[in-house]
């Protein structure tokens, strides 16, 4: 494993890819940042990466045939941080989907996957993690937007370090698993999640349905108990969002 520290960078994710694209990618090379000015979410949203107070990773996949769905990657990752953080004493911690990371409702990490010109017969992914870790006050227009936590405020002592040294212990053991048994890793998710028999609101391009979760079909696809009509399955690449209702 080749470990990259940036003092300060653009995105930890932008550094990966550009090292894939280059063809100087390692399977399992780190790229680690003390602050990023550019830092990203899901859907391009802006990652507030304040110095020396998160974990600014990214993680280089480049697995062998054959490649895991992407879904299961982002599954497998968001699963790896949440064994992180439970270890290191935020047992409320859970995982919203598709890749956040919450504790009674604030949001206290974020995964995000990428792959720039993936081609099946040379697979990669950037798995980006942003773990909120020492921040005890947050910008104020973050703070108005939703709640967020981290860390030190669930009274967890820790490190940057030492959150990083977790993170890359469990994740190569969730990405080769989203790659041996993918239905059981979806499977963990629903349960881990508490979507698993519980009543949410799915949401795709097409439009949002409420039912009963009722499980991750052979075909990759949530299956969802409506309470009029048959049972629907939608595919795992289509689900936009998957939230428990009150």
């Amino acid at each position: 494993m080749r470990t990259f520290r940036y003092t300060d960078t653009d995105s930890t994710n932008e550094r990966a890819l550009q090292s894939v694209t280059e063809g100087a990618a390692h399977d399992g090379d780190v790229h680690v940042a003390l602050r990023q000015t550019k830092g990203r979410g899901r859907q391009g949203r802006r990652w507030v990466s304040a110095a020396g107070q998160g974990l600014y990773l990214s993680y280089v996949h480049i697995p062998k045939p054959p490649s895991p769905r992407p879904e299961a990657v982002t599954v497998a990752a968001g699963l790896a941080v949440l064994d992180a953080v439970r270890e290191a004493g935020a047992a409320g911690a859970e995982l919203k989907w598709p890749n956040d990371l919450v504790c009674d409702g604030a949001k206290l990490a974020g995964v995000l996957v990428e792959s720039r010109g993936l081609r099946p017969e040379a697979p990669h992914f950037v798995v980006g993690v942003g773990l909120n870790v020492l921040q005890r006050e947050f910008p104020e227009e973050l703070e108005a937007g939703r709640q967020v936590t981290s860390l030190v405020r669930l009274g967890v002592e820790t490190s940057c370090r030492g959150m990083e040294e977790r993170v890359l212990d469990r994740l190569p053991r969730r990405l080769a698993q989203a790659r041996r048994e993918p239905l059981a890793l979806f499977e963990e998710f629903l349960v881990t999640a508490n979507l698993r028999g519980t009543e949410v609101e799915l949401v795709t391009g097409g439009g949002a349905w409420v039912g009963t979760c009722a499980g991750i079909g052979s075909e990759f696809e949530v299956e969802l108990a409506l309470e009029k009509g048959p049972a629907r399955r939608f595919p795992l690449a289509h689900v936009q969002s998957l939230t428990v209702l009150p």
